[in-house]
């Protein structure tokens, strides 16, 4: 009996794939609104970080996940910059649970590409004559729960208010 249950274990893993086929940017935005002005004021920045994923199927198997982050920095009531990234990923991934797949493209795939971004704006940020900003780690796990557990909570309350 556990033999057959290590084999049937043994035999889902193996046909349980995950595949990066493609890792791009989507999408590219740097914008210094108050500009040279900026350069003068005395820096004491204020970072603000948005960041927000999709995922878009593409064929049986195949998704799409993007991920959106903007970065604002403020100092006082203006803005220095803003910089906008969406980095993408193709991923092939089958032989997976609903539940599994869910928290792979929700949180694994957006793990994968957020070191790209890092790096875009990082770039972007010191090209535009500002001083280096390294975005710090973000734990895609903590945000995935933190969408699990507001959609239940909207799913509660459409519930209650239907009786």
């Amino acid at each position: 009996m556990a033999n057959e249950q290590a084999n049937a274990n043994t035999e889902e893993q193996a046909q349980q794939q995950f595949v990066i086929q493609k890792i791009y940017c989507k999408d590219v935005s740097f914008e210094t609104p108050n500009s040279p002005q900026i350069f003068t004021e005395k820096w004491e920045p204020e970072l603000k970080v948005d960041l927000h994923t999709t995922v878009n199927p593409l064929a049986d198997n195949v998704f799409d996940v993007v991920l959106s982050v903007t970065a604002t920095v403020k100092v006082g009531d203006k803005t220095a910059f803003l910089a906008e990234v969406q980095q993408a990923g193709i991923f092939n991934i089958s032989g997976f649970e609903k539940q599994q797949l869910d928290h792979m493209l929700g949180s694994y795939c957006p793990n994968l590409l957020f070191p790209y971004v890092r790096e875009i704006i990082s770039e972007l940020v010191n090209k535009g004559g500002f001083m280096q900003l390294i975005l710090q780690p973000v734990n895609f796990d903590a945000v995935y729960a933190q969408h699990l557990q507001q959609r239940q909570e909207a799913t509660d309350e459409s519930s209650d208010a239907v009786h």
